[in-house]
């Protein structure tokens, strides 16, 4: 019977006396299960059939044969909704399993107490319930009849860990599993035998891999777990240990795929150890591989959660030496989209490279600001610590850049037990487009002594900005010029070998270096060749905030180099014009006084 308007169908059910209805719908699911029951059927009539039958427990727990098959109906009702990503379904379904099992059903009905006491703990993370879900856990790993049956548990137990901001915890967790497993921990990993690893791994990387090795998989579980495992606490050691034990951790992962075969887990510990490796050098052959991991996904049945981190560690890390800074942008935000879906922790990591990523590639201040108070209001509501300090720091910098704060700052703490680079860069960055020049070199040379433990941003983007500042500070200076000299030589030689890879991320900032070169040594027609190449450079890339920086230096060298006042008000008005595009109040604030200036000499 199919009721044409919805208050019909209200109308007929109101005839159903209020202490009779619990009844009828449990009436109606019993006989829409009666119907369903050995037959096959499409999953998503579980949850129809679970609701109606449901409203009669009481009814359901007298039968225990009964009970249990309701409670593996609930279960598959739930699952199809974890698969929707309907958390909070999946969780009122899960907990209705449950709450029909009787109470020795960890003696008799192991599997399903297993399996259903899992799925009711990542519900219940994935619902924010913390203490539910490590409550839940706990009790399974006392209740489990051999330790293989609580992996699963002590790494969902890792992540709770990891979301509450309890990093330490997360790592010993892990720690504690690998030891188990017979894996060895070490206490600390020296620059040296980290870069050894890295080597001898890259060395095996290169025998091993070919077609033979494409098709060999990873058959013993265990070792799946343990690569499992290594992934979590390659980034957790990196957070809450050092740069280099955390990469001796992903190159014990990838030698295990190496030697054994891919598994699903495979493309994110290639992807990890890609990231650290370019961090030391810039090779186009690391990009293949990472290129490579990528394509390893198709073999596996991969999760949300593994996309995320697969996206993070890609375009975070390691897509931006060849690929444009916005595109990998845009792939970060599909990453978080994935993870928040899933219910991974990895979603909000992907949040910050996404900021990281938009603020350097010049996107509009405004809508950056209100992106990043959407990524805070979800922490919020996932009562997640995860990346909170990073993502507020980054609003105090982007806030600062429209208006120096003034109308766009909110109250927010930044915990000091944050990472320093992220500080140190932000601090530099801000005292750059305040045009701070001490204050500026202070916290980059602070970011340059962090970048062997830290190098969680962009470090060519450091040694423009760095460069350009340097330059800055050796137009004043008559004396003490030395270390501005390394900086500038450094940053040039490094955007050179950048731009080789991708001109769109790096020659205009090339050509910016070496026109403020050509400033100080007053060769002038090539400045003004460099000035208008960058310029050209930015506005191809779609860099507006270095569009403007370009047109502002090329204002600043003919008003005070050159002696030309009508092409500097030229480059300052286009300066003007960028930064009032890019979101820039404070910037065109400034720019406007430089053309007022003029405006009044010329008069």
């Amino acid at each position: 019977l199919k009721f044409v308007h919805d208050k019909v169908r209200e109308a007929a059910y109101n005839l159903i006396p209020d202490n009779d209805k619990k009844q009828f719908h449990y009436d109606l699911g019993k006989a829409l299960y009666s119907s369903c029951d050995g037959k096959d059927v499409e999953d998503a009539i579980f949850l129809p059939i679970a609701s109606q039958i449901n409203h009669g427990k009481e009814w359901i727990l007298k039968d225990n044969e009964f009970s249990i098959a309701i409670a593996e109906l609930n279960m598959k009702a739930g699952e199809k909704a974890l698969d929707g990503c309907d958390h909070k379904t999946a969780y009122s379904y899960l907990g209705a399993a449950l709450s029909l099992l009787p109470n020795d059903h960890w003696r008799k009905h192991y599997d399903l107490s297993l399996r259903l006491n899992f799925l009711m703990a990542g519900a219940a993370k994935s619902c924010c319930q913390y203490d539910e879900a490590e409550q839940i856990l706990r009790g399974i790993s006392g209740r489990t009849r051999c330790f293989e049956d609580k992996l699963p548990s002590y790494f969902l137990l890792s992540q709770i860990f990891q979301a509450q901001g309890k990093v330490v915890d997360a790592y010993n967790t892990c720690s504690f599993v690998l030891l188990q497993l017979g894996e060895t921990i070490p206490d600390s990993v020296t620059p040296e035998a980290a870069k050894t690893m890295v080597e001898d791994t890259l060395k095996m990387y290169e025998e091993v891999y070919d077609d033979d090795w494409l098709e060999r998989k990873m058959e013993d579980e265990t070792m799946r777990t343990v690569v499992k495992f290594y992934g979590a606490i390659t980034f957790l050691a990196f957070l809450s240990r050092s740069r280099y034990t955390a990469i001796c951790f992903i190159c014990k992962a990838v030698q295990l795929s190496l030697q054994n075969g891919a598994c699903v887990y495979t493309p994110l510990s290639l992807l990890q150890l890609m990231g650290f490796a370019m961090e030391d050098k810039h090779a186009a052959n690391l990009y293949h591989i990472a290129k490579n991991a990528l394509s390893l996904l198709e073999r596996f049945d991969v999760g949300g959660d593994q996309i995320s981190g697969v996206f993070m560690n890609f375009y975070g890390r390691i897509a931006w030496h060849h690929e444009p800074f916005q595109v990998c942008g845009d792939n970060l935000r599909r990453g978080f989209e994935s993870g928040l879906s899933s219910g991974s922790n990895l979603g909000f990591h992907c949040a910050f490279h996404v900021i990281k990523t938009a603020i350097i590639s010049g996107e509009k201040l405004d809508s950056l600001l209100k992106e990043i108070d959407y990524y805070l209001h979800l922490l919020k509501t996932y009562k997640s610590e995860l990346m909170k300090n990073a993502l507020l720091i980054s609003r105090e910098t982007v806030s600062a850049l429209i208006d120096k704060g003034e109308a766009t700052s909110i109250e927010a703490k930044v915990f000091n037990n944050s990472s320093q680079e992220p500080v140190f860069f932000h601090q530099a960055y801000r005292a750059f487009w305040s045009g701070y020049t001490v204050r500026c070199h202070h916290y980059f040379e602070k970011c340059s002594q962090l970048s062997g433990q830290y190098v969680q941003f962009n470090p060519f983007v450091l040694k423009f900005y760095h460069g350009l500042n340097s330059l800055d500070v050796l137009k004043k200076k008559k004396s003490h010029t030395t270390r501005y000299k390394e900086v500038v030589r450094d940053a040039i030689s490094a955007m050179k070998d950048a731009a080789a890879n991708s001109e769109w991320n790096f020659m205009n900032k090339l050509r910016l270096l070496e026109a403020e070169q050509q400033h100080l040594t007053r060769h002038h027609w090539r400045a003004i060749d460099l000035y208008d190449a960058s310029i050209q450079s930015a506005k191809k890339s779609g860099f507006i905030h270095e569009q403007g920086l370009a047109c502002e230096k090329a204002g600043f060298y003919f008003k005070n180099k050159a002696g030309n006042n009508e092409k500097a008000l030229e480059y300052f008005k286009q300066a003007r014009a960028c930064y009032d595009e890019w979101g820039s109040s404070m910037k065109v604030g400034f720019i406007k006084k430089e053309i007022d200036s003029l405006n009044v000499s010329g008069s």
